[in-house]
């Protein structure tokens, strides 16, 4: 199909296709999807993934950046009512209005190599409607997304991952089923957003932030590696042992740590405040200032 139409897959939008139907069917297999539901592909291509998707009843939402390639896509899914076809950049888009549908989404794809990462968080970040997603990642990225403390994949995104969602590896890919094959193998990951947080208390940008700080520095003990945001107290107050290691501290620990820094900080802030403002007594009368 890709000769027929004279087009070749693009290594700067991180294109491998999926060329084994066994796979495209296993995957919305263990999408889950059905009648009702609304789904959202992102990397489309020339759209094996999506006819297999649209074949399960499900309605879907297409995306696909490469200017030939929706082209092609559009070609393969005119006659199908339930699948809309979106040319843009996922990087780019703004997702809301292209999901006031429903407030319920899935998100199934074969993700491009090159942002499945950003993509993944990016959506757990800011997109509420999507509920659960399964995607297929190199292999390393989705032992950093299902990753826990201790791991050696362990890092800030799983920290991420974690806070918003549980997950866990459902699937291995081999290169074989690719075109062009890569020389690293995939996985499927599946990524249910809890109900809730999974540590309440704390605001998610400013969690996170701390949370990339540890980890930009991970050789280092946290001591070192926040010395310019957490203190001492903060480390104590919060049950952390100060000479861990980022990838030691699971989400409830940078939960308390997170907490501790703010409640210090808004203690500080108060006083601030409090020894500024000037007391009744000492505070000149407007006959006062006159008088001078």
């Amino acid at each position: 199909m890709l000769d027929k139409h004279g087009l070749a897959p693009r290594r700067a939008f991180g294109q491998n296709f999926v060329v084994d139907a066994n796979t495209v069917h296993k995957i919305a297999r263990l999408a889950d999807v059905g009648s009702g539901d609304f789904v959202l592909e992102i990397g489309a291509g020339l759209g094996s993934l999506t006819l297999a998707l649209a074949a399960t009843g499900a309605n879907v939402v297409a995306v696909e950046i490469d200017n030939g390639l929706v082209e092609v896509l559009r070609a393969n899914t005119k006659d199908l009512a339930s699948v809309e076809v979106i040319h843009a950049d996922a990087m780019q888009l703004d997702w809301q209005p292209l999901l006031a549908k429903s407030k319920h989404w899935h998100v199934v794809a074969n993700l491009p190599y090159n942002v499945a990462t950003i993509i993944v968080a990016d959506l757990l970040d800011g997109i509420a409607e999507v509920k659960h997603m399964l995607v297929m990642v190199q292999s390393e990225v989705a032992d950093r997304l299902v990753a826990r403390a201790g791991a050696e994949a362990y890092g800030a995104v799983s920290v991420k991952v974690d806070y918003w969602a549980s997950s866990k590896i459902v699937g291995q890919v081999p290169p074989s089923v690719f075109f062009p094959q890569p020389r690293v193998d995939s996985a499927l990951v599946e990524i249910r957003r809890r109900d809730k947080p999974g540590v309440e208390g704390v605001v998610a940008k400013e969690l996170f932030a701390l949370v990339r700080s540890g980890f930009a520095k991970r050789r280092k003990m946290l001591r070192r590696a926040l010395d310019t945001i957490a203190t001492h107290e903060d480390f104590v107050k919060a049950d952390v042992n100060p000479e861990s290691r980022a990838e030691q501290i699971d989400l409830a620990a940078w939960g308390r740590l997170r907490h501790a820094i703010d409640t210090r900080l808004s203690g500080a802030a108060t006083a601030t405040r409090d020894s500024a403002a000037p007391s009744a007594l000492g505070a000149p009368t407007d006959e006062n200032t006159a008088s001078h």
